[in-house]
């Protein structure tokens, strides 16, 4: 890990740094076209590539992350491993294995540092908005999904970098609606450091609430929104890399329902949604882990839309349509 970076601590001792997407050391400067490049090449490889022989993967199966890999078969990565993926291969520190660093420098690794950059700007530029409508109003980050919620917290660095005066004196709650503990936990303790004085959110009074929730537990959704009191808020929801990727329609469309009940009236909603197209299917073909739901944009709007929401803004990337959503 590179000296001076904030850290904090995973709930099995792991000290990791604390990623801020405005930090060169972990912005991703890529230019499309050179993301576009770099797509048509793991698609070429992606149709040369044959099983994982044996030795590879007993290799996979030492490193952290190809463990957590071959783990998440059929499921998905738990929150800390997707966040360590979200690190860059620099960051990873010294107890990270060649293979962790490698897996960390590929190109789907890539577009996971990406996906959270647009999250945390989609989300910025959309509650700078509804933020400055009143400087009294508290400022309510739901995150479905969200593991350590780093798109939320990145989200606050921007604002508070780009418009400054406009959190303080603030009440700011991240909640985290999650199965998952050790994420949140996590997420707690990054955003403690990025507290502290003359760090990123440094004076600023942001707390993180963490609601063991799930999917199929739709029903119990508008209870914890009422103890969020979201009606007040200037409300951002996002789920990056989670409902709108895994979700099948019934269950995305039953919760764009109750978050549009349970939310103000100029709430916004910033999520990933698994892109059909050929990079998808060659990751498919090559990782047979990845249990995302592909849809086309046309697919995905008419959700949206049947929920009461409308696509406000659209970055299309290879694997996801990163999107931020408003009330119709």
């Amino acid at each position: 890990m590179t000296p001076g970076f904030l850290s904090a601590m995973t709930d099995d001792g792991l000290s990791l740094p604390v990623i801020d997407v405005t930090n060169p050391a972990f912005a991703v400067t890529t230019t499309d076209t050179e993301l576009a490049a770099m797509c048509d090449e793991f698609v070429r490889e992606s149709k040369e590539r044959k099983e994982i022989p044996a030795p590879l993967r007993e290799a996979l199966q030492r490193s952290r992350l190809g463990s957590a890999l071959i783990a998440a078969s059929g499921t998905y990565l738990s929150g800390i491993d997707t966040y360590l993926m979200k690190l860059g291969p620099r960051n990873l520190g010294p107890e990270a294995s060649e293979i962790d660093r490698r897996i960390s420098d590929s190109f789907p690794a890539l577009m996971m540092r990406v996906r959270l950059q647009d999250m945390a700007r989609l989300l910025a530029d959309g509650l700078a908005r509804t933020a400055a409508t009143s400087p009294h109003r508290p400022l309510c980050l739901v995150n479905i999904g969200g593991g350590p919620a780093s798109d939320s917290w990145n989200a606050l660095i921007h604002l508070h970098a780009e418009h400054p005066g406009l959190l303080a004196g603030r009440e700011i709650v991240i909640a985290v609606l999650d199965v998952d503990d050790h994420g949140p936990a996590f997420g707690v303790r990054a955003v403690e450091a990025l507290r502290t004085p003359c760090a990123p959110l440094g004076g600023l009074e942001v707390r993180v609430r963490h609601l063991r929730h799930q999917w199929s537990e739709v029903d119990r959704l508008q209870e914890a929104l009422d103890r969020l009191r979201a009606t007040d808020a200037a409300c951002a929801i996002s789920s990056e890399g989670a409902l709108f990727e895994y979700g099948n329609d019934a269950e995305i469309i039953s919760y764009l329902k109750r978050l549009h009940a349970g939310t103000a009236p100029d709430a916004i909603m910033v999520g990933s949604a698994t892109r059909d197209g050929e990079p998808m299917r060659s990751l498919h073909q090559t990782a047979d882990r990845v249990a995302t739901r592909p849809r086309t944009l046309e697919a995905f709007r008419s959700l949206a839309e049947e929920s009461g929401w409308k696509m406000q803004h659209i970055v299309e990337r290879p694997f996801s349509y990163n999107t931020r959503l408003v009330k119709n």
